[in-house]
């Protein structure tokens, strides 16, 4: 298909079809990406209750590194769809190309300073003293792997935003694959341990960056990458990250929340009583219980961001196009039925949560934790269609502040400050710290939903004024 006929089609056919067509392969692409990441806390927590804690460590600093790739990507990305739809294809190769370049640079610097300071950061990531041995092996080749990381998710996001979603597809269900054949080979074949995990993950993400780059190459995307595009201004890549700032706060707040949860899992589980364990012991199995808590909504929050990151391209191209019409249209559409999916998931898994935490560790206090924290954060599963979408739209839309606000809420603003107040408020009342820990996320969650909703009443009132 030729790009003025990807753009024609964005702007003239069914806006439900079009969303469901983008977010097909990218919710494969997430869903295998979130299996490839549990695979790795599955497989990792036969060796012990302590290397699946340093799965729960390391996650927050993977976190970390995404996040400089979602921003620049869905910075990237977002500019780059609407200079598609308004037919500005010179701006859509400079943005393409200046994005990838500056993902690999970061990337480069990222793996330097994680090697010098990589001690310090495991300690700072919240690693328990026995769970630092397991977190250390498993970062050195997170950091190593970080260039790759890191322009894999501009890319994906590049091509994504242009419509090509299948083929952004390929690079990353490939890589994801691959984790999940090499993990037990590494693992246990050729014992390895934690550090085979590693390995995996870091072949997988050199794949995904390898197939990814060679559909730039090979012209399959709309907006050209080329040497010659790359923007030699300050402007271009302050454009590209205040745009993806959003991105960075979701993704960043990601791994600093992911570092509270841990190091307050590990206090207020030491605490926990009604386990024949030591308080170290009990510590490391609340941590195990939260990362596989995490893993497990990482999981299926993977459709909702992708239902959203189908309904981007769509909604940027008509943006670019001004057929306001049909954002509103799009974004309607992409709420009913994200509310329906998640309602589903938060069904099932309130249910069957114990047998859940069972799969990944027979472990009864890990089971206990875990399984608290699923059913709460289940309870709350369908209000996420409306902070992911209004978030979705506000970026693509380049309403920089409201969207960076709302993006920095979730599982920071407001996550934050509950992770360390309500441990002490349901001890007040006579529970037991922890459970303050696990029913964090789910509060937080209910008070984003609300905070949202005005912002997308205001964003459309405002579009159909200037519709007028």
């Amino acid at each position: 298909m030729k790009k003025d006929d990807t753009v024609l089609t964005m702007t003239t056919a069914s806006v439900g079809g079009l969303i469901l067509q983008n977010a097909i392969p990218t919710i494969i692409t997430m869903m295998v990406t979130a299996i490839y990441n549990t695979a790795d806390t599955f497989f990792v927590s036969q060796l012990g209750t302590s290397a699946s804690g340093a799965v729960g460590i390391i996650f927050s600093l993977m976190a970390l590194i995404q996040s400089f790739g979602f921003t620049i990507g869905m910075g990237s990305g977002s500019i780059t769809t609407r200079a598609l739809g308004a037919q500005d294809l010179r701006k859509a190769d400079r943005y393409c190309s200046s994005a990838i370049f500056l993902a690999f640079s970061l990337g480069v610097l990222f793996s330097i300073f994680g090697t010098l300071f990589k001690s310090s950061i495991v300690v700072a990531l919240g690693a328990t003293p026995t769970i630092l041995p397991y977190a250390m092996d498993y970062a050195k080749y997170i950091i190593f792997a970080s260039p790759f990381m890191i322009s894999s998710f501009v890319m994906n996001n590049q091509l994504r935003f242009q419509g090509k979603a299948s083929f952004s597809m390929i690079g990353m269900v490939s890589g994801g694959i691959l984790n999940m054949i090499l993990d037990p080979i590494f693992i246990f074949a050729l014992r390895l341990g934690i550090s085979g995990a590693a390995i995996a993950t870091m072949l997988s993400q050199f794949t995904s960056f390898c197939i990814l780059l060679s559909m730039f190459i090979r012209k399959k995307s709309m907006a050209n990458l080329s040497i010659k595009c790359v923007a030699r201004d300050l402007k271009t890549y302050l454009n590209i990250i205040t745009t993806g700032l959003p991105s960075f706060f979701r993704q960043g707040m990601a791994s600093v929340s992911g570092i509270f949860l841990n190091v307050n899992a590990a206090k207020y589980g030491a605490l926990l009583t009604g386990f024949a364990m030591t308080s170290a012991e009990t510590a490391d199995a609340a941590v195990a219980g939260m990362a596989i808590c995490n893993r497990t909504f990482m999981l299926l929050l993977s459709v909702a961001i992708g239902m959203g990151q189908g309904f981007q391209p769509v909604c940027g191209m008509n943006l670019g196009a001004k057929k306001y019409d049909r954002v509103k249209d799009s974004y309607s559409f992409l709420v009913k039925i994200t509310t329906v999916i998640m309602s589903v998931f938060a069904v099932i898994v309130f249910i069957y949560a114990p047998k859940i935490a069972q799969s990944f560790r027979d472990d009864y206090a890990v089971i206990s934790v875990a399984s608290l924290g699923m059913r709460f954060q289940s309870s709350v599963l369908p209000f996420h269609s409306v902070i992911f979408a209004t978030n979705m739209l506000l970026q693509v839309a380049g309403v920089k502040k409201g969207a960076v606000f709302l993006s920095s809420l979730r599982q920071g603003v407001v996550f934050i400050p509950l992770i360390f107040i309500l441990p002490h408020l349901v001890k007040f009342f006579g529970a037991e710290p922890m459970l303050g820990v696990q029913m964090t996320q789910s509060v937080s969650d209910l008070i984003s939903a609300s905070v949202a909703l005005p912002f997308v009443i205001s964003f459309f009132r405002k579009l159909g004024a200037e519709k007028k």
